[in-house]
């Protein structure tokens, strides 16, 4: 990511969110920040701050601030939560050098930004909004019945709901599915 921008941005680079937020706050004068929206991106010492989260204190903190959003995948849900953080660029790892650099223009001159490899509103992703909301139960610790409840939804239709996630993502069983559906973004 150096490379592909030092020859138009001054960088710097920081080794936490945490940091990050210093940085901006205590500096006030940086154009764009590029934001790792992995869950851990630094698997050392893992950040208690998340990465949509680093984004609004950013901008609390220096409200001119462009942001690009990092994300591990081009998907529509991680584009979007880090849009309505406040971001102004989502670029996938998978994108190319031109248009990280792209994002990132976009982001000094406070226009949005979307990587085109992220599917159109509307589109089916690898799941759905509901397949994700009954994953993210499973990963906290809740059974099929407290996320029936919790959902109001029939203990039926969280395990259809299920087996249709694990179907999409090619899961052997549920604890496969939640752990594919973290090391993908697609919970937290």
């Amino acid at each position: 990511m150096r490379r592909a921008l030092q020859d138009r941005f001054e960088c710097q680079e920081v080794a936490s969110r945490e940091e990050a937020v210093d940085l901006v706050r205590d500096i006030g004068s940086i154009d764009v920040a590029i934001i790792d929206m992995r869950r851990h991106p630094d698997r050392v010492t893992p950040s208690p701050l998340g990465a949509t989260e680093t984004i609004r204190m950013m901008l609390k903190s220096e409200p001119g601030l462009g942001i690009v959003a990092h994300g591990e995948r081009a998907e529509r849900h991680l584009a979007s939560a880090a849009l309505q953080a406040g971001a102004n660029a989502y670029i996938s790892r998978t994108a190319s050098t031109e248009l990280l650099v792209h994002a990132a223009q976009a982001a000094l001159a406070q226009e949005r930004f979307v990587d085109p490899a992220v599917p159109p509103r509307g589109s089916r992703g690898k799941l759905t909004k509901r397949q994700r909301e009954i994953l993210q139960l499973l990963a906290n610790g809740e059974s099929t019945t407290v996320a029936a409840r919790e959902l109001d939804l029939s203990e039926e239709t969280i395990k259809t709901h299920t087996k249709n996630a694990l179907a999409r993502l090619g899961a052997r069983n549920r604890t496969h599915a939640v752990a594919i559906a973290l090391r993908e973004s697609l919970i937290e």
